[in-house]
């Protein structure tokens, strides 16, 4: 896989697929960790004297203009974090984008509307998603890949378009990949694991592989509570998958079986209903113990007796991976639980790597200190997915 380095990139239009997909309320941003990610590998391309475009998704608008998707917040951040004027297209592959980057001196740096607002770009039609690729390929001479957080996406600007145009990674896709592999092929032992978010459908493909590589899976969030029922226990009114207990019965005899240590909360926190997360108005919940939950009560965090537990099956690691959150961590009174393990993870001397998603946005939002991590992803899926063993489309484009 070619990176920047090997690019001639002074006078020429550099198209760089980055993920620019933050959170917004509004046209606020609430975090603008992605933008910062990619800003590096930005201002490379501006110092070598390029031209550079920079496109990405945002969201899920249906193909077509959505106001509630633009991307004009995200640009005005990048221009703000690379310290000049970013120029910002209207459009995609229309007017405003043709004008906006014929227009670009070197060394300077444009922003195209979100890549979404057009059907061609997520369809799972060949012709269509080339005929879009060709549009974009129109704009540039060279391509660099950086949008770690779309590469599992077999989607025009990231599958296509590499192959129309002289390609390399980014730092951010270099700096990813080698992390990844060093959870793969070069691990230092132990290798703890914890895994938390909602649903255990999403985390099953990689509790597959990382039974046969982890040395302990330390499992929390709404996703515990389809494990906890398939060790025989009541889960009240938790999120639970009904239909997953047989695959969470047989992982947790697969890791028994080659002794990997697969961890449960202990205890939980529970309330009679789901938090008001607008307000953050106190939630005043109980701790029970993990096979003690009420009929009638919801787990939305793991308990006092769980975090010590999962921080001293993390202190000894010598490399650990962590994805999802403990709880409702968007909830002061359920935040601990994830605060916990982000904590554990810094008192740690292992190899710490945040997998992206709600992690990464956790880490920010609770104030911890992104540079003690060892490295935080910008792609919760991609990561989840390389580590599943799967070939990556916007990876593979790369390597060609």
């Amino acid at each position: 896989m070619k990176t920047i380095d090997d690019l001639q990139v002074a006078g020429k239009r550099v198209f760089v697929r980055a993920d620019l997909n933050v959170p917004l309320d509004g046209t606020t941003i609430t975090d603008d960790g992605r933008i910062r990610a990619v800003a590096p590998t930005i201002a490379k391309l501006v110092e070598r004297g390029a031209q550079v475009i920079v496109a990405s998704h945002l969201g899920r608008p249906k193909g077509a203009p959505d106001p509630a998707f633009s991307l004009a917040p995200a640009a005005a951040r990048l221009g703000e974090i690379l310290g000049q004027d970013v120029a910002f297209a209207t459009d995609t592959v229309g007017e405003s984008a043709a004008s906006v980057t014929a227009g670009l001196a070197d060394g300077q740096v444009a922003v195209l509307e979100n890549l979404r607002f057009n059907a061609g770009e997520t369809s799972k039609d060949d012709a269509e998603r080339g005929a879009f690729a060709d549009r974009l390929a129109a704009l540039a001479d060279l391509y660099v890949g950086d949008g770690f957080g779309a590469v599992h996406r077999k989607h025009a600007s990231v599958y296509d378009l590499p192959k129309r145009l002289p390609h390399a990674a980014g730092d951010l896709i270099a700096t990813e990949v080698g992390v990844l592999k060093k959870l793969t092929e070069d691990v230092k032992r132990p290798y703890a694991v914890a895994l938390g978010g909602a649903k255990v459908s999403d985390k099953l493909a990689v509790i597959d592989q990382l039974i046969e590589k982890a040395d302990r899976i330390l499992v929390g969030g709404g996703m515990a509570y389809t494990f906890l029922k398939a060790k025989g226990h009541e889960v009240g009114i938790s999120l639970l998958q009904e239909d997953q207990v047989p695959a969470c019965l047989e992982y947790l005899a697969r890791a028994e079986k080659r002794g990997v240590e697969f961890v449960l909360p202990v205890d939980v926190l529970v309330a009679s209903e789901f938090p008001d997360l607008k307000t953050k108005a106190p939630a005043h919940p109980d701790t029970v113990a993990a096979d003690a939950i009420p009929a009638d009560k919801e787990g939305l965090d793991i308990g006092p007796k769980t975090r010590e537990l999962y921080a001293a099956k993390l202190a000894d690691a010598g490399t650990v991976f962590w994805n999802g959150p403990m709880g409702v961590f968007e909830h002061p009174d359920y935040a601990g639980g994830t605060q916990a393990v982000a904590q554990a993870l810094l008192d740690s001397d292992a190899f710490t790597v945040v997998g992206g998603g709600d992690s990464a946005a956790a880490v920010r939002l609770l104030g911890f200190d992104e540079n003690a991590f060892g490295h935080i992803s910008t792609g919760g899926g991609a990561s989840l997915e390389y580590l599943e063993g799967k070939t990556l489309p916007g990876l593979a484009a790369l390597e060609d």
